[in-house]
């Protein structure tokens, strides 16, 4: 693959030839839809309140089943297990969604021109290697910030010049006015 060299000096490779991703068969990523729908499903309003009712319901019917042991075993047991299911759907959904944030991620590290294409899919770097970038970045920041700040404590020494002309300029407007005043009094 042809490599196209950016203003910034680094070696890019062209963007690769925008093909469709196929889909999965229907039974291929049964999991995945599963679990992607029941996280849409239980993250609603109307499964928040069905939860409410089974709980009220359940403390409801305290008094009738005498707020017997059983009676806290139910609802124990019942949330134990949601909750167990959950971990793994909820779980699954934050995979599925990370990984879609790393590719987009990705492209637009791809598309950017002054972008460093190796940054691409850092994610399955080492630690210690991670560590090294973000020493890099670190240092790149830092002399950033010392730009920065020697640019705004230019512009604030600049805009005090400024302010002490225009003080200047009214204090001279002043003694104007109290000399004229002073001759038309004396």
């Amino acid at each position: 693959m042809p490599t196209i060299h950016h203003p910034n000096g680094v070696p890019q490779t062209p963007p690769p030839e925008r093909k469709a991703v196929p889909r999965p068969p229907l039974g291929r990523d049964l999991f995945g839809r599963v679990a992607a729908w029941a996280v849409r499903v239980t993250g609603s309003q109307g499964a928040f309140l069905l939860a409410l009712g089974v709980v009220l319901a359940w403390a409801v019917s305290g008094p009738i089943f005498g707020f017997s042991e059983m009676w806290q075993l139910v609802i124990n047991t019942g949330t134990t297990i949601v909750t167990f299911l959950m971990v793994f759907l909820i779980q699954n959904a934050q995979n599925r969604e990370s990984k879609a944030l790393h590719i987009k991620l990705d492209e637009l590290l791809h598309s950017t021109r002054l972008a460093h294409d190796e940054i691409i899919d850092i994610e399955e770097l080492s630690e210690a290697q991670l560590d090294q970038l973000h020493r890099r970045y670190r240092r790149l920041a830092e002399r950033h910030h010392a730009l920065l700040t020697e640019r705004l404590e230019r512009e604030v020494e600049s805009d005090l010049e400024e302010m002490e002309e225009r003080v200047a300029e009214v204090k001279g407007r002043v003694d104007a006015v109290e000399s004229k005043v002073d001759r038309a009094t004396g």
